[in-house]
């Protein structure tokens, strides 16, 4: 009898070790929670183009120097939203205190095509040197292509500089044009002054 009690004892003291332990073991494996994940953007409307869409017309047309684009584009359309128009181009500034930039390019939309334009504008302020660079514009809430051929207004804080790329901020009612430029000396302070698209070339900026 005495024995019968102590195996008893014994096998429900095994059980509970031989339960603890398995409890232990899979505690041990619940894997961390996930990390919050990141808000995802709505998908492109018919007219806007997409994240990667935007940063592969970039890589074509930039070449070799475009391993910063990426980081521009994603802070534009985080803070902007998905453009339904972009402009490649190249342009020509120089600047002592007072500056000028020229250039032209093309404007690219989907539900009207491609339209040559061109740009010229002043710049005020703290802002010195001299640069030719290829330059892509986003373009947000374009209601038609004729619309692009006015004055846009710098966005005072705008700039944004990273990888050898600079990005500032135009704006006209509810139009965004965000010129995305390369190259050495990219002048900032040149989103204080304006830009003015044209549909043909023009030495007047203002």
């Amino acid at each position: 009898m005495a024995l019968s009690l102590r195996v008893t004892a014994i096998a429900s003291l095994m059980a509970i070790v031989a339960f603890t332990s398995a409890m232990a073991q899979t505690t041990g494996t619940i894997p961390p929670p996930a990390p919050p994940s990141q808000p995802v953007l709505p998908p492109p409307t018919a007219n806007q183009y997409s994240s990667n869409e935007i940063i592969d017309a970039g890589h074509h047309f930039f070449g070799s120097v475009s391993h910063g684009l990426a980081m521009v584009v994603e802070k534009a359309v985080s803070k902007w939203g998905l453009p339904n128009g972009y402009i490649l181009g190249e342009e020509a500034s120089g600047a002592f205190i007072g500056g000028l930039r020229y250039g032209d390019g093309t404007l690219y939309t989907r539900n009207a095509g491609e339209v040559r334009v061109f740009w010229e504008g002043p710049s005020f302020g703290f802002d010195f040197g001299a640069e030719g660079a290829r330059t892509m514009m986003l373009v947000y809430s374009l209601p038609q292509t004729e619309a692009i051929f006015n004055r846009f207004g710098g966005i005072n804080g705008s700039a944004y500089l990273v990888g050898g790329f600079g990005m500032t901020a135009l704006s006209r009612s509810d139009i965004v044009v965000v010129p995305i430029r390369s190259g050495i000396g990219l002048r900032l302070g040149a989103n204080l002054g304006w830009v003015k698209f044209t549909d043909s070339p023009t030495w007047n900026p203002f």
